[in-house]
């Protein structure tokens, strides 16, 4: 099977460009199943209903989330019983929702499973349980449910928390992605048979701070007084996305696309395999 992924989606000019493009290049790309992480979608925190719906409409097939889920309490609470919607599944016991889901993809030989998991790091983050020994749990049930095809976005702040994913579940899930900086890496790589990705980077504005504007950064770093960050109405965007090609719970292939606003072509990095 093929998988894309999509990091986080900030706000409308990161669904404007994913609206105009997304659904070409999953034709164009022979992708057989999307996922995205859509905790800035709305706004640029959190996911609204009508967000959501957008997203889904336009080729994405899963959405992740992060830190910022709730920010939109309301709507997330539906989203989480009705929707194909994650919130990281490392968050404390007894919140509504899961970051886990067993997916039946349709493919050119066939129906095949696809687990996704969606679990956030410990540095810089709202309290949670240890993601580590999380994943241990998870990923042991899902083998001894015969479910090979395992696809983990984990959202953290430190590299190194994304580094340790990789070192500890090598070989044992299909793909690990990292999101949460907005600040895309140059690192795509098979190791082990899984394929890795410290951060996707943002999809939306790319001429400011993380996607915001940048008045309200500037103002903080320069003066220590805060405001509200804002998304751009208009502004230069990017699409960024990891596709991996999964052979019976291992990595085959990965390579990242980035697509620029008005630029007709596509830019490619093939995955190193180490």
């Amino acid at each position: 099977m093929r998988i894309g992924f999509i990091g986080d989606i900030v706000g409308r000019p990161g669904r404007k460009i994913i609206k105009e493009n997304l659904i070409k290049i999953k034709k164009e790309y022979e992708i057989d199943f999307i996922i995205a992480n859509g905790e800035n979608a709305s706004h640029g925190f959190g996911l609204t209903i009508e967000g959501s719906k957008e997203l889904l409409k336009s080729g994405i097939d899963l959405i992740t989330g992060g830190n910022h889920s709730f920010d939109k309490k309301k709507d997330m609470m539906v989203l989480l019983e009705t929707s194909n919607v994650l919130r990281p599944d490392n968050y404390p016991e007894g919140l509504i929702g899961s970051g886990i889901k067993i997916c039946e993809i349709e493919t050119q030989d066939g129906i095949e499973k696809l687990a996704v998991i969606n679990l956030m790091g410990i540095y810089g983050m709202p309290t949670v349980e240890n993601p580590f020994n999380w994943a241990k749990k998870l990923v042991s049930n899902l083998h001894e449910e015969g479910i090979k095809n395992i696809f983990i976005d984990f959202h953290a702040e430190a590299t190194s928390e994304k580094r340790i994913m990789l070192m500890m579940f090598k070989n044992q899930v299909s793909a690990i992605c990292g999101t949460h900086t907005h600040v895309g890496t140059d690192d795509l790589q098979i190791f082990e048979n899984t394929a890795y990705l410290t951060d996707i980077g943002l999809t939306g504005c790319r001429d400011n701070v993380i996607g915001m504007d940048s008045k309200i950064p500037i103002q903080k770093v320069t003066t220590g007084l805060g405001g509200h960050f804002e998304v751009p109405n208009s502004c230069k965007s990017i699409l960024q996305m990891m596709v991996v090609d999964i052979d019976d719970g291992k990595a085959s292939s990965a390579f990242k696309i980035k697509k620029y606003c008005h630029n007709p072509k596509i830019f490619v990095t093939e995955a190193f395999i180490d």
